[in-house]
């Protein structure tokens, strides 16, 4: 984006601010509404989306309640004023809708007035830069299915190529080509499963960015199966947790765990499969002492081992690095929470 476009400072009338209507959040609620795009409707949809994150990691309802206890809201809205003079709404469609909401309800405070940092004759790419440093790699992270939804819609609506959607998001091409195929295979193979849209779960889709992994993609096709069955085994949950679909090719490729994966499910499946023993030392080991041990040898690892790795991506070993890494989130999740 050019530098020398900066934002202004300003305070603007709520009612006069345009809705970004296409924002990837909402975009898969507001699709069934079709023709112009109410206030109502986009309340509709931000409420549907509810259970999931919104904007800075907060649910609709919850922010609108902590922006009327704090009588207003702590970091300005993203704005673009276009040729017409009309401003639209780049980041911040959650936060101008609750203000509009508090003005019709006459609730107390000031809630016509909202403020924004405005640009002025914003092009699309800058658009999309900015989009993408809110909700990629910002701190109002959108959920994995809606940046893909985004990817997918800079890559083949807008026409962008893979170095200039990695320029903007900071991401990789790798990454980036896996989320637009994830969200492909999802649309095709897993939405018309369903009975109707209400039905579509969109945390579903890391299985589907699992399933881009070649060994995994491989492992399906060879064992006589294809993405419509891989999309029912998600749909029926038989892939849950997610991570096990990277348990996948061990599971298929012996007879008996595949049956007991199609009756029960990957996690009863994986028991079935032969897991080497651990020597004495490793099981006498506590959970801090492996913990410590594995943070000692990352930090130490020579460049070498991890080009190697590199080399390999999709190898047993990074699929076992994985596997470790989402059990230790769920652990430090799990001691956070408060239940």
């Amino acid at each position: 984006m050019d530098s020398a476009k900066t934002p202004k400072y300003e305070t603007l009338p709520v009612l006069e601010i345009a809705l970004d209507i296409a924002n990837p959040r909402i975009a898969k609620w507001l699709e069934m509404y079709g023709g112009t795009i109410t206030a109502e409707q986009m309340s509709m949809a931000l409420g549907a989306a509810d259970d999931s994150e919104g904007e800075g990691g907060t649910t609709f309802h919850s922010l609108r309640e902590a922006i009327k206890t704090s009588g207003g809201i702590i970091h300005p809205i993203i704005v673009n004023k276009d040729e017409r003079g009309q401003h639209m709404v780049i980041e911040g469609n959650t936060r101008t809708l609750i203000y509009r909401e508090f003005l019709e309800q006459k609730a107390k405070g000031n809630w016509s007035q909202i403020p924004a940092m405005v640009y002025d004759g914003l092009s699309q790419t800058d658009i999309d830069a900015i989009r993408l440093q809110a909700h990629l790699v910002g701190p109002r992270a959108w959920d994995p299915y809606s940046k893909a939804k985004y990817l997918n819609h800079l890559r083949n609506s807008e026409h962008l190529t893979y170095s200039q959607i990695v320029d903007l998001s900071g991401g990789r091409t790798r990454e980036v080509q896996d989320y637009i195929a994830a969200y492909h295979d999802m649309e095709k193979h897993y939405r018309p499963l369903l009975e109707s849209d209400d039905q579509f779960d969109p945390t579903r889709f890391s299985s589907f960015v699992e399933f881009q992994r070649r060994r995994i993609t491989e492992a399906v096709f060879a064992a006589g199966f294809t993405k419509d069955d891989f999309a029912r085994w998600v749909k029926s949950h038989l892939l849950s947790p997610q991570s096990t679909v990277r348990s996948l090719p061990g599971i298929l490729e012996n007879p008996r765990a595949r049956e007991v994966f199609l009756r029960d499910g990957a996690q009863e499946a994986i028991k079935l499969l032969d897991v080497p023993t651990p020597d004495q030392a490793l099981r006498d080991a506590s959970l801090i002492q492996l913990a410590r041990e594995i943070s000692r040898r990352v930090l130490n690892m020579p460049y070498g081992e991890l080009q190697r790795l590199r080399s390999h991506i999709d190898g047993p070993e990074n699929e076992g690095f994985c596997e470790a890494r989402d059990n230790l989130t769920r652990l430090c999740e799990d001691i956070a929470s408060s239940d």
